[in-house]
């Protein structure tokens, strides 16, 4: 049975000293009721625990993690997944700005809407590629000074029907991975220099694959997703700035 932990009232040092203590108990499954607010939970946490958070968790949800799963019944505010080595963040809602920030392994599947920034400063090594699916739309610097991993965009379950997918300067800086924008994305939002180019039959392949499990969290249905044709952002250069330095 999964250890249930009331978090009201609870001050966020309280509340993750007190999770902390039962992970070295050898608790693995948790329940978090009442959540509001509390930062840094499961940040740092390297063990495989489960954790289902019911209410609204403050920054930097799992911070620094290496394996935890954690799975928000509600929305999240910022910097959830900030610098993330392993592990996953499922969110039933909408997520705040800089979602995944220096992510370096590990997935962040977001039902609804994200704010500004997310994605900055992502990076892939080797075998480790850090992966975030927003289901709703994005604000502006969406994948910013990206160096690895993979963004997926659906824009479809959005709470702002009138705002564009994307906000402006989206990729702006990106040297290395990849955005995926279900639909269409105008150049004018898009960082200097980037394009939207057609998928390949392997970027067909990587979607069907990432998103099969983002629609098993959320009971989506996949051939839905992939009536509408995406199309894929990556970066014309390792050095988009070069040539403004001089040496």
């Amino acid at each position: 049975m999964p250890t249930e932990i009331d978090a009201k009232d609870l001050h966020y040092r309280d509340l993750n000293r007190l999770l902390r203590a039962k992970i070295a108990e050898g608790e693995r499954e948790f329940i978090l009721r009442n959540v509001n607010g509390q930062r840094y939970i499961a940040a740092g946490v390297s063990e495989k625990v489960r954790l289902e958070i019911y209410g609204t968790p403050g920054l930097d949800l799992g911070a620094f993690m290496r394996g935890p799963e954690i799975i928000v019944h509600g929305n999240t505010q910022d910097g959830a997944g900030n610098t993330m080595d392993e592990g996953k963040i499922v969110i039933h809602g909408m997520a705040g700005d800089v979602v995944g920030y220096a992510m370096r392994g590990g997935k962040i599947h977001v039902y609804s809407d994200v704010g500004y920034r997310v994605g900055i400063h992502m990076k892939a090594y080797i075998d480790k590629v850090p992966v975030i699916v927003i289901g709703g739309k994005a604000g502006d610097f969406l994948g910013e000074y990206m160096a690895g991993g993979i963004i997926i965009l659906l824009g479809m379950f959005s709470r702002y029907p009138e705002r564009p997918i994307a906000g402006i300067y989206l990729g702006t800086g990106m040297h290395g991975g990849t955005i995926y924008v279900r639909g269409r994305v105008s150049e004018h939002q898009l960082g200097l220099g980037l394009k939207p180019h057609k998928l390949t039959e392997e970027d067909e392949a990587l979607l069907r694959r990432h998103l099969s499990e983002y629609c098993e969290d959320f009971n989506l249905d996949l051939e839905e997703i992939m009536k509408e044709p995406f199309v894929k952002i990556e970066p014309y250069t390792h050095r988009p700035y070069g040539k403004l330095y001089a040496y």
